[in-house]
């Protein structure tokens, strides 16, 4: 008999096992068997659920045959056996007070009691449950097999949704996402979360102005760059009273904004990239500045598009960003100018002669840049610029000059 016996009594132990002679076994199977209370339910309980019919007949019979007020003083002791709690925890026929004595016994499996969460059709004993908040913080399952019994009370509802909200979903904030992600490697991610303002406001679902805990593990899945990577020096407080935050209004504006950008480019957007568009516009100034120094090649194309310079600014001080995205976003006619000079300023990518081509032929790039860029171009790039409609009459007339010097005319 595969029964893990708790009592210290030889007697139990014997019958228990099976080697106690039948008379012996057949008494205590009927209860007539002089022991302690503790040590006979003991052995009724793995007698009947044992292989031997007879005395698993006689034993559930006896069971139920038990005075219900004794037996749930019973259940109550510290000595009871864990093996009859969860046998009575799990027997539906049970009078409600021998439930409710072994539902708030410390000592009763959590399995057995998350089980009977999911299973009953007593909306009571779920209140009791819901009670004992101390065990719910422990075995959190608990909490979601109460609040999935549809015979749950709206009482007991309340108070599970409630511990959970309070113990777990704040809990579940910032902190343990970040656990969960360092557990998987992903360092530069959980820094980014730990440090992200939305962090204290995160919620089990998004709403227009908040993220949940979904958005921000999706988020998290495009950090890329640890913040040993960033250099922020360029972000003096000067730039501070451009951080502000906008309407959802505003915000919609600015999605609006990017998706429109993007359509020109792609024949068709995905959900998944209009969703991560949402999440990141849900993010206030300050943390969308903070992805786009950390985020992916992904992050940083819807990012570039802000219409906020400082955001724009932070893509291309991103430690990852190629140089094949620095020369698309040259080309780029709705970026800031101040992004445009940062690129002609920066002394690896003026290095890049296609970015900057790419720089003198937008039209945004300040003139005071392109003046100077326009003396590397070769010949037949400032040819094409003397007739290029796109940049400025003073872009097209020193390109002439310069074209005119080379030429010795």
């Amino acid at each position: 008999m595969n029964y893990e016996v708790n009592s210290t009594n030889p007697v139990v132990k014997a019958i228990v096992a099976g080697s106690a002679p039948r008379p012996a076994q057949l008494a205590a199977a009927r209860g007539v068997l002089p022991l302690p209370q503790t040590d006979l339910l003991e052995v009724l309980v793995a007698l009947a659920g044992g292989a031997d019919a007879e005395l698993a007949k006689n034993a559930r019979n006896t069971l139920v045959s038990q005075n219900a007020s004794e037996l749930a003083a019973t259940v109550k002791s510290n000595e009871i056996a864990p093996g009859v709690l969860a046998y009575f925890v799990e027997q539906g026929d049970h009078p409600k007070l021998i439930h409710e004595a072994v539902l708030t016994n410390p000592k009763t499996p959590t399995a057995s009691i998350i089980n009977f969460a999911r299973r009953t059709a007593n909306g009571e004993l779920l209140e009791i449950l819901s009670l004992n908040q101390q065990l719910l913080i422990g075995e959190p399952q608990i909490i979601d097999a109460i609040i999935s019994n549809p015979y749950r009370t709206s009482e007991a509802e309340r108070r599970a949704t409630e511990t959970k909200r309070e113990f777990f979903q704040k809990e579940r904030g910032a902190q343990q996402i970040a656990g969960e992600l360092r557990a998987q490697g992903k360092d530069a991610a959980a820094e980014f979360i730990e440090k992200a303002e939305f962090a204290e406001s995160l919620a089990e679902t998004a709403s227009k102005s908040n993220l949940s805990i979904e958005d921000a593990m999706l988020l998290a899945e495009h950090i890329e760059v640890s913040d040993a990577e960033i250099d922020d020096s360029w972000l003096s407080f000067d730039y501070i009273e451009e951080l502000y935050e906008e309407t959802d209004e505003q915000r919609q504006s600015i999605v609006n904004k990017i998706l429109g950008e993007l359509s020109s480019e792609d024949d068709e957007i995905s959900g998944e990239r209009v969703s991560m568009i949402n999440r990141i516009l849900r993010m206030g100034m300050k943390d969308r500045v903070k992805l786009a120094m950390k985020g992916d090649r992904e992050a940083r194309n819807i990012l570039i598009r802000d219409p906020n310079r400082i955001v724009a600014q932070a893509v291309v001080q991103n430690a990852r960003i190629t140089e094949q995205e620095i020369e698309k976003i040259a080309a780029m006619r709705s970026v800031p100018e101040d992004v445009l000079r940062q690129i002609a300023n920066n002394r690896g990518w003026a290095r890049n002669y296609s970015i900057m081509h790419k720089l003198a032929q937008n039209p945004r790039t300040p003139l005071s840049n392109v003046m100077s860029i326009l003396t590397r171009l070769q010949l037949r790039d400032l040819q094409a610029m003397t007739k290029n409609r796109n940049v400025s009459d003073a872009v097209r007339k020193q390109s002439l000059r310069l074209v005119t010097a080379r030429q010795g005319r």
